[in-house]
């Protein structure tokens, strides 16, 4: 557990977190829309500082990223929590904790740092693994941005480079922070509709849109994806926006993988099928159609 890096004090032990675009407002004993940030006696702390729930080696297309360090193999680390409530989630058993479904015993001893998680270990492991690169992934690397943090300073000093697969619904505070340090991005673009976002993910569509520009124009290695959802995201009309979106936004040259939608994995929309081989061709002409240069199909 380790105090929240930004956050601001209000009257009555009130606070309000500044990590991500979601602002919340916590009394005490609150917890974040991320269930990982909780207000204690009026500050908040970061319940699972040195407490990885995943540690895996990838290869760097997984993230997915295909024109960063291509071919190599990346340290990929997770904590519980995320600040978006994707239905289509894929890793819904980690990244959807709120609620009260970490509490208990098991609160207490998560919130506890692990001698093996600490930042240290986990460029050490990186260094042992011969893997150039850390992606803080899997949940959302916002929610652990002070875990993250300090890890990505550690790992720049040992000649590493920091990934993020992000939702892209950070701050404006949390992308100065570590902007300094970050290599590369892979960012969610899940949707071109405010609606979706709002019903489908807690989320808002807008402040990614920023911050897609925003790491574009930083100079930080960008690629972009869009899970296709049958019925929801996926028709002809939304591609046009988001391929167009990214041509004259981002740059005709910047990666877009199209992902493939299936229901055995995904957390609520189990009624829905896999997405038709059809739709992801469909996807693809009208990607190229805009003028985009490197169109990648996953999941296919």
């Amino acid at each position: 557990m380790k105090e929240s890096l930004l956050y601001k004090k209000l009257s009555g032990n009130k606070v309000q977190c500044q990590t991500c675009c979601h602002y919340c407002l916590l009394d005490i004993g609150q917890f974040g829309k991320c269930g990982a940030r909780q207000n204690r006696n009026g500050r908040i702390y970061f319940l699972f500082y040195g407490r990885p729930c995943a540690i895996q080696v990838d290869p760097i297309e997984k993230k997915p990223l295909y024109h960063f360090l291509p071919g190599t193999k990346t340290l990929s680390i997770a904590t519980f929590g995320c600040n978006f409530s994707c239905w289509a989630c894929q890793n819904w058993q980690i990244s959807q904790i709120s609620g009260g479904i970490l509490s208990g015993d098991f609160m207490d001893s998560g919130t506890r740092e692990d001698p093996s998680g600490t930042p240290e270990k986990i460029v050490e492991m990186a260094l042992q693994n011969k893997c150039p690169s850390i992606s803080y992934t899997y949940t959302e690397p916002t929610v652990f941005l002070e875990y993250a943090f300090d890890i990505m300073k550690l790992a720049k000093q040992a000649g590493l480079k920091n990934i993020w697969v992000s939702n892209g619904f950070f701050s404006p505070q949390t992308f100065e922070l570590i902007l300094p340090y970050l290599d590369a991005a892979n960012i969610d673009l899940k949707s071109f509709d405010e609606n979706f976002y709002q019903k489908y993910c807690g989320g808002q569509l807008t402040p990614v849109l920023e911050n897609l520009k925003a790491l574009k124009k930083s100079g930080v290695w960008l690629e972009i994806t869009t899970l296709v959802i049958p019925t929801l995201n996926d028709s002809p009309a939304m591609f046009e926006k988001i391929a167009k979106f990214i041509t004259n936004g981002l740059g005709p040259q910047t990666p877009w993988h199209l992902s493939r939608f299936s229901p055995k994995i995904s957390w609520k929309l189990k009624n829905l099928p896999a997405t038709p081989l059809k739709t992801m061709q469909i996807a693809c002409d009208i990607a190229q159609k805009a003028g985009l240069k490197n169109v990648h199909l996953g999941n296919v």
